[in-house]
């Protein structure tokens, strides 16, 4: 039986939404907002009824009444630590969600959204494979001080929903495979999938892994520590460095690969260096994830934006391509990961979690 299924996307300046029959998307749409709209609100919670009013709003210009509504599916915002599934939005994680327990950002409005609104026309809410989600073995949690345990921050929406597009394309369950999954966006992130468990990943966000468009990646540990002792920067302004400033964009001033290919054709050798040196890392982290899975790999999955550079895919088939053949997911469709999320559920493919 078909069901129509809301899909709620919230990001910092645009919260996108969709209309879905079990798997056929039938409308999307990306809410902008405006600088100064946003600027009348002291924190992101205060944005609930706008962002509420703003959804209904294009639901209805495109001929949706909010009854015809059957489920409703948000990206996970930041919340503890969690295996991944679909989870039925509770009180506990709205809670988590709203007093920003484990950090505040737009995402996690999206299950504030949903469940506003499923509670208006009573029907279910859940979200998806959230970026916490935690599924690491014990082994993979070792840093080498006890002091410090390396944590499980990835593209988990994504990654989860390639892995088991590529095992249905191989005609296996995703539970049957092992998989290295990279996802290559504004951040990277690695991840070893074995038979349906992210058993190892780099920390995608706070310094791991391969540099990025945006991120630092792996740092050299004695020349960081004397770095944040220099006096050069803050607290805040070393963290920026490395999340949100370090990578591509530290080296070149932009995170814009498009300009990055551009200075390249132009005979920018310092651009060239960058754009080898990252898929040399990104190529580098796939060889040392293999020895995970003691070399058999199912298969080396690519996803993400930089996905459909060939030239950047060819550079990391060139050195790990001896592992096993490449599967290329281009882009990173969140919306239709989240839906299968939904899907899933409601087909019986897979109980909710509790939060």
């Amino acid at each position: 039986m078909e069901k129509n299924i809301l899909v709620i996307n919230p990001g910092s300046t645009s919260t996108k939404i969709a209309m879905y029959k079990n798997e056929q998307p039938v409308f999307s749409e990306e809410i902008s907002h405006r600088a100064e709209d946003l600027a009348k609100f002291e924190s992101i919670m205060d944005q609930q009824e706008f962002r509420e009013g703003l959804i209904i709003s294009a639901l209805q210009k495109a001929g949706y009444h909010i009854n015809d509504i059957d489920c409703i599916i948000a990206r996970g915002g930041a919340l503890r630590p969690l295996p991944s599934g679909t989870y039925r939005i509770n009180d506990h994680m709205l809670y988590d969600l709203k007093e920003g327990v484990y950090g505040l950002h737009a995402s996690n409005l999206g299950a504030v959204l949903a469940r506003r609104i499923a509670d208006t026309i009573k029907v279910d809410a859940f979200i998806v494979d959230p970026i916490t989600v935690t599924e690491l073995e014990d082994i993979a949690k070792l840093s080498g001080l006890p002091d410090i345990e390396r944590v499980s921050i990835f593209h988990a929406l994504n990654q989860k929903a390639v892995a088991r597009l590529a095992a249905r394309d191989l005609g296996k369950r995703y539970a049957d495979c092992r998989f290295i999954v990279a996802h290559l966006g504004g951040g990277i992130s690695v991840g070893v999938h074995k038979y349906g468990r992210v058993v190892d990943v780099n920390n995608a966000l706070n310094g791991d892994g391969p540099f990025a468009p945006t991120r630092s990646g792996h740092l050299p540990v004695w020349s960081l520590v004397e770095l944040a002792f220099s006096g050069k920067y803050t607290e805040r302004q070393l963290k920026e460095k490395i999340w949100s400033n370090g990578g591509v964009t530290a080296y070149l001033g932009t995170s814009d690969m498009r300009e990055v290919k551009e200075r390249i054709k132009q005979g920018d050798q310092k651009a060239r260096l960058v754009y080898e040196a990252m898929a040399y890392q990104v190529a580098k982290e796939i060889g040392a994830f293999s020895a995970v899975l003691e070399g058999k790999v199912d298969a080396i999955v690519l996803s993400g934006g930089l996905a459909r550079d060939e030239e950047f895919v060819g550079l990391i088939k060139k050195q790990v391509g001896f592992i096993a053949d490449f599967m290329i997911y281009p882009g990173s469709d969140e919306m239709r990961a989240l839906d299968m999320g939904a899907v899933r559920v409601l087909i019986g493919e897979e109980e909710a979690k509790e939060y």
